[in-house]
């Protein structure tokens, strides 16, 4: 349980200094980041094993190593930056990041705010809750509470199911959802099949998954007419993809091999 509390509070500390105001940045070139020589990635800590922090503070997980390998590839140095699942967008169009690696789902909506990269992991979302409540499809969420991370993939998925009569309750972040499902505060969130299995593991024969909400593709993103630097993003993908480095960092931190629909795709 401490991995949530301490994702939690790193996620709520750095949503105060979001930046929500601040100013778009402009495009972002690669020759600026090789110049610099060190590129800024944001991420998530709170969203187990993508985003983690380890035992000494530092943000780890699946994303911090495709990371670590992006920079490798471009010959740069790394700087990670934890952001959260509303701030991670901002952060991003501020300037305050160059790319984010962050598990972001890619998707229409988000592809009219930044560029989106082939994909570099997928997830399935759930409905996920307590065992003893049957909730088989839809329609099954009237007069229920629910509980999802605000602006995430499960926030727009719930959304756009939910009968009239559902309560969507908002948090800042999946450690926070999983916290209100943990402590009663809710009996339903919105989860991937890694936030599910982390749940299942601090509390198992508590809980069950539903119904399936969407498969989700995630893409590294830049800032609008970032071009060179996607292009070399995806190069980069190309290649890990290729040569195993993905898959090998995907069966680390998921224990399974990389999705066939990640694998196989460059779109």
């Amino acid at each position: 349980m401490n991995i949530f509390r301490k994702a939690a509070a790193l996620a709520t500390a750095a949503a105060l200094f979001a930046g929500f105001g601040a100013a778009s940045a402009g495009a972002q070139t690669l020759e600026a980041v090789k110049s610099r020589g060190t590129i800024n990635v944001g991420m998530l800590v709170d969203f187990p094993p993508f985003g983690i922090l380890d035992t000494s503070g530092q943000p780890d997980g699946y994303d911090a190593d495709v990371a670590k390998l992006l920079a490798k590839d471009l010959g740069v140095e790394l700087k990670l930056v934890p952001v959260t699942g509303p701030n991670r967008i901002p952060y991003l169009l501020s300037g305050q990041v160059d790319v984010l690696v962050a598990s972001l789902g890619i998707t229409e909506e988000r592809a009219k705010q930044v560029d989106f990269s082939q994909p570099y992991a997928g997830i399935e979302i759930f409905l996920f809750g307590e065992n003893d409540m049957d909730v088989p499809d839809a329609a099954a969420l009237a007069g229920k509470s629910v509980g999802v991370a605000r602006a995430s993939t499960q926030d727009t998925a719930i959304t756009k199911i939910a009968p009239e009569g559902t309560n969507i309750q908002r948090f800042d972040d999946d450690a926070s959802a999983v916290q209100a499902l943990l402590s009663g505060q809710v009996p339903l969130i919105g989860a991937s099949n890694t936030v599910v299995a982390q749940v299942e593991a601090v509390r198992p024969d508590t809980y069950d998954t539903k119904f399936s909400l969407s498969q989700q593709k995630q893409g590294i993103a830049t800032r609008p007419g970032s071009t060179d630097l996607m292009a070399a993003v995806n190069d980069f993908l190309t290649k890990a993809k290729q040569d195993g480095a993905l898959n090998e960092l995907h069966q680390k931190w998921l224990d399974a091999p990389l999705p066939e629909f990640i694998a196989n795709t460059k779109n």
